[in-house]
């Protein structure tokens, strides 16, 4: 691993906050929509953000300043997806110490970045990847770490996580399309739950892939179109429940979570196109429940958290069986939605924290983690040098 930079801007200076977003993921377009709305709000403050996008081929693209000055004074209208920034540019690499230069010219240092904020969905950039990238670098950079990351984005680890801190998740099954094809009987291969249920690739995020069925002929269907993302496939109960979101900042040693959210849905299934493309659902934050189920939902969100090894942010998502009641967590993303719909800032600006408040405790958080391991490493090394 790369030394430690330490990459604190001088007394006086603006934190240059290198926000990275794209990726070849499915959830490129959410991403970038998401990385918009941080640039919007962390402009005109103490920190400068530079734009890097993360091509479909996996370059890493520095915008342009006047392109992204353009986007910014746009007005938002229409859906999320609509009001984005493009990856495109010059290609780039990152450096130890934050160095950003030019992949043609490497020996000219173009930017020098402070901190990293990783805006990226999905796999490749929610999974862990980029956090160990930047970790190799030695960058402080916002969210969840190495560990936390992967657990959060594969549902079968993060099932196995919460079944192991208690924290209740509906009936399912997961298998391998090998072990699915090897099955005559789908029905045998999903096991026995109760209709409806619900497909889920083990690894994507933003409801992709994702399907609700009713018979065992919209199962296969189901199953054959979720394995076009991940090689496990989750099988869940679908239960019939309202929907509630939580978000949680905070670190391992102390976490907090904001009042819950709540989506009305169609179809019983929160897709991609309700999430982002603006039809067929109503949020409610707060979402109007009983003060019991706030109280639990806000409990099991930050014991979520900290199942995984979350650091920073996260958003818990529920599953409420009013008539039952009974609490389910559905699942962890350990970097929520930042487009102007999302989630995450609606239910923090409920609880009294502005978007621009969330973007500083996020920041401050990154900073703190990496000084405290540039301190460890310092220590390791001066105690190597008293024992030689």
């Amino acid at each position: 691993m790369a030394e430690l930079a330490d990459t604190a801007p001088t007394p006086g200076e603006q934190t240059c906050v290198g926000v990275v977003f794209g990726g070849p993921s499915a959830e490129h377009e959410v991403s970038a929509a998401s990385a918009l709305s941080i640039v919007r709000g962390l402009r005109d403050r103490q920190y400068r953000p530079v734009a890097i996008g993360i091509d479909r081929d996996s370059r890493w693209r520095l915008l342009p300043a006047d392109a992204v000055e353009e986007a910014v004074a746009r007005r938002p209208g229409g859906s999320a997806l609509q009001d984005g920034l493009t990856a495109a540019g010059i290609e780039v690499e990152l450096r130890p110490g934050g160095r950003l230069v030019a992949a043609e010219a490497p020996q000219a240092v173009i930017e020098r970045l402070d901190v990293v904020f990783p805006v990226m969905h999905g796999p490749y950039g929610e999974d862990g990847v980029v956090q160990g990238y930047l970790e190799a670098l030695g960058l402080p950079y916002v969210g969840a770490g190495v560990v936390a990351s992967a657990v959060g984005m594969d549902k079968v680890a993060m099932r196995r996580a919460f079944a192991a801190e208690g924290i209740p998740v509906a009936a399912g099954v997961w298998f391998t399309e090998r072990q699915w094809r090897r099955h005559a009987d789908s029905l045998t291969a999903a096991g026995g739950l109760p209709w409806p249920r619900f497909v889920k690739p083990a690894n994507m995020g933003s409801s992709i892939g994702v399907s609700r069925v009713t018979d065992p002929a919209e199962l296969a269907r189901a199953v054959d179109e979720a394995f076009r993302y991940d090689e496990v496939v989750l099988v869940e109960e679908g239960i019939t429940a309202r929907e509630l979101l939580c978000g949680v900042i905070g670190d391992a040693d102390e976490a907090e979570a904001s009042v819950p959210t709540e989506y009305g849905v169609a179809d019983g299934l929160f897709d991609y196109s309700q999430k982002y493309l603006g039809t067929g659902y109503k949020m409610t934050s707060p979402a109007d429940v009983p003060s019991a189920i706030t109280a639990r939902v806000r409990e099991l969100s930050v014991r979520a958290f900290h199942a995984i090894g979350g650091y920073g942010l996260a958003r818990v998502d529920f599953l409420w069986d009013e008539a039952g009641d009974r609490l389910f967590v559905g699942e962890i993303n350990t970097m929520p939605g930042f487009t102007a719909s999302s989630v995450f800032p609606r239910g923090w600006a409920e609880s009294g924290l502005r978007y621009e408040q969330v973007l500083d405790r996020l920041i401050d958080l990154a900073v703190a983690r990496h000084a405290r391991r540039r301190d460890r490493a310092r220590r390791l090394e001066l105690a190597g040098e008293a024992a030689q």
